[in-house]
């Protein structure tokens, strides 16, 4: 005789299941498959190495610009016979970790005086102020530009160069919340407690406002990506034998007629990437806004 227990058993979903049936319920299908879509370059950039079919300066001349399809090279290769999928998977890696880290230093600089002009206000404030007025009418590009041409272009100074992009959004959204949580009961609880300032602005003010930061991360990471690939595509971004999606497509530019897919390969990458990231991001701020709800 069978069971209960066996019958739910057989009759229960399993949980890949029930995940899936929960994402159904909870996440749209556009910001789905931004979600795989990024997983997935995650996992690139995490295993570019173990990935890559060929090294990224390997030549094969014998089959300089093959088309998609080669038996070898199921991307193609370049003019140079250099492996064009080995390359991208390479040039996510370095695309995503300048993105990444310039993001979170971004953010990281601008919360931080965001919180300094909260805090002491008067000269502090208005000294943050006015240098986030000057950095949001200053062109970035321009500047960027200029400051690679004199000092040289390196992975670190690009990614310290890309950490100054979007901070004043940072130090205003940190400053208004932070002035407003500190106007709440909370708050002033915990200073009554004997609570130091760091311990309050960063163990409980912080908390409460790192949703709102967290979107606009989001928002901002998609920028930085195309910033990058814009420096590159000049020629000041990151430097041969190195390789970035901008890089790919400043180089691939010059056989757009012959050779197409050397552009479109890395371009279609940064098409889908900053989609999916402003996909998520939009989903992010409808659920973590409380306005929204």
């Amino acid at each position: 005789m069978v069971s209960v227990d066996t019958i739910k058993a057989h009759t229960a979903p399993s949980f890949p299941q029930r995940l899936v049936s929960l994402l159904r319920r909870h996440v749209p299908i556009s910001v789905g498959l931004g979600i795989l879509w990024l997983a997935a370059m995650v996992f690139i950039a995490c295993f570019a190495d173990q990935l890559r079919p060929y090294g990224i300066t390997a030549m094969d001349l014998t089959n300089r610009l093959a088309a998609p399809g080669n038996a070898k090279h199921w991307l193609g290769t370049d003019e140079l016979g250099r492996d064009v999928l080995a390359r991208l998977l390479q040039s996510i890696r370095v695309s995503l970790v300048i993105a990444f880290g310039a993001t979170i230093l971004s953010a990281v600089f601008g919360t931080a005086l965001g919180f300094a002009a909260a805090k002491f206000r008067g000269a502090v404030e208005h000294l943050v102020l006015v240098l986030a007025d000057f950095q949001a009418a200053l062109p970035f590009l321009i500047m960027s530009l200029a400051v690679l041409a004199f000092f040289g272009s390196s992975m670190l100074l690009l990614v310290c160069l890309m950490g100054f992009y979007g901070w004043e959004r940072y130090a205003r959204i940190a400053r208004g919340l932070a002035i407003s949580a500190s106007a709440q009961g909370y708050a002033a609880a915990v200073v009554q407690l004997g609570a130091t300032p760091a311990r309050v602005y960063f163990h409980h003010i912080l908390p409460n406002v790192a949703s709102t930061l967290i979107v606009s991360m989001t928002l901002t990471f998609p920028e930085i990506i195309l910033m990058e690939s814009s420096l590159s595509f000049l020629g000041l971004g990151v430097q041969p034998p190195e390789t970035s999606l901008g890089n790919m497509v400043g180089f691939g530019r010059e056989y757009l007629t012959r050779a197409p897919w050397i552009m479109l390969a890395p371009s279609l990458v940064i098409m889908l990437t900053t989609l999916s990231i402003s996909l998520v991001g939009d989903w992010l701020r409808d659920k973590l806004d409380p306005t929204v709800r």
